[in-house]
């Protein structure tokens, strides 16, 4: 038997944000489920459907460590751009009007996990300029394209988390 203990794996949650009769608001979804299915049964990982979010997450994000969200957002960017927000750069775009197109939005989330101080230590926004937002379950082709770019980003956040030793 090894004196040394074996390192704690990191309990990660994995939303996926949006609306997916919207066209593209459900690329959350879409980019939730092309990562599951790279990257399935990771141990310490868990993927979830967050939908349109609600306080029904609270519970969840409170008892994650780590916190990857995929949600569509107003990056003031051509359509199909991905931008990595992560810590207090997600924090700061957070703080911004309107940066998601939801009523009820992460901030509010995590804003209500900072309350509790459950706040999870790492936290990460992969979010996605969209084309358009209507009525509609095909993602435009620009942000159809973004999804591979996207889950790459995901796959390499998640393997440098589930690192042993990674902090």
């Amino acid at each position: 038997m090894s004196d040394s203990i074996a390192p704690v794996r990191v309990r990660a949650l994995v939303l996926g944000v949006g609306n997916p009769l919207m066209s593209d608001d459900g690329v959350g979804q879409r980019l939730v489920e092309a990562l599951a299915a790279r990257l399935p049964a990771l141990e310490g990982v868990e993927y979830l459907d967050a939908g349109t979010l609600g306080f029904l997450l609270l519970p969840r994000i409170e008892q994650c460590d780590a916190l990857l969200v995929f949600d569509a957002a107003r990056l003031e960017a051509a359509p199909g751009a991905v931008r990595l927000l992560e810590g207090a750069a997600l924090d700061e775009f957070l703080r911004a009007p309107r940066c998601s197109v939801h009523e009820l939005g992460l901030r509010d989330l995590l804003d209500a996990a900072r309350l509790t101080g459950a706040l999870p230590g790492r936290r990460v926004l992969i979010a996605v300029q969209p084309e358009r937002l209507g009525w509609g379950v095909t993602l435009s082709p620009a942000v159809a394209a973004a999804v591979p770019v996207a889950v790459a980003e995901a796959r390499a956040i998640l393997e440098q988390w589930l690192q042993p030793g990674a902090a």
